[in-house]
């Protein structure tokens, strides 16, 4: 089970960065716009649909990563006061109420949205550019899938939790720990090649002052 939880969180981690190159090249873009606009004189035409569609990518696909690493904002005056199965008992019945029928409608309404610009085509109305816009709304019923999957891992990590009355390790935290144990490693061994350095030869004897 901690293999599939592992994978979920894996997939959704290198989605989510994947997609953060998305910052670059929307940088290097805007910066493109203000040179032609303020040194040149001659903005261009795509510039603002340029950067809502690439901006709109980077934070769609950014959701399942997100909620991988548990970093969707909460209300958690109370929460955080309560015991890991309490906190569990909770989660899931947040998630069970309102996550999946969201999610669900979220895909089904999405899929329908983004098969009928896909279909046409869509470009953008905002400038004369026509710069395809369907390509961005295909994304909405993908990240609906891979908000699907990583909540059902989130569900299952509550269950785990009720259970055992602890918080199953995410894929970060065992990254995390395996690199704390290879850096200890690292220095105890660092240490031990020191220590080796400086132990005298046998029956070296050393001098007195």
């Amino acid at each position: 089970m901690t293999g599939f939880l592992h994978f979920i969180d894996s997939l959704s981690t290198w989605v989510g960065k994947a997609f953060a190159w998305l910052i670059l090249i929307l940088t290097l873009g805007i910066s493109y716009e203000v040179f032609m606009r303020y040194v040149l004189g001659a903005p261009t035409s795509w510039a603002f649909d340029f950067s809502y569609i690439t901006y709109g990518a980077m934070f769609l696909m950014a959701g399942a990563y997100a909620l991988a690493r548990n970093n969707h904002v909460r209300a958690d005056v109370l929460y955080r006061l309560w015991k890991p199965a309490t906190q569990a008992k909770m989660d899931l019945a947040l998630y069970i109420l309102f996550f999946l029928p969201a999610i669900l409608a979220f895909m089904y309404s999405g899929w329908n949205y983004a098969s009928m610009s896909v279909r046409f085509r869509e470009v953008s109305i905002f400038s004369p550019a026509g710069i395809p816009v369907f390509p961005l709304k295909a994304l909405i019923p993908i990240i609906g899938l891979l908000l699907l999957l990583q909540g059902i891992a989130e569900i299952i990590r509550c269950i785990l939790c009720i259970r055992t009355g602890a918080w199953p390790q995410r894929l970060h935290d065992v990254e995390e720990t395996e690199s704390l144990i290879l850096q200890e490693a690292k220095i105890n061994q660092e240490r031990g090649a020191d220590a080796h350095a400086v132990e005298p030869l046998p029956g070296h004897k050393g001098t007195g002052v």
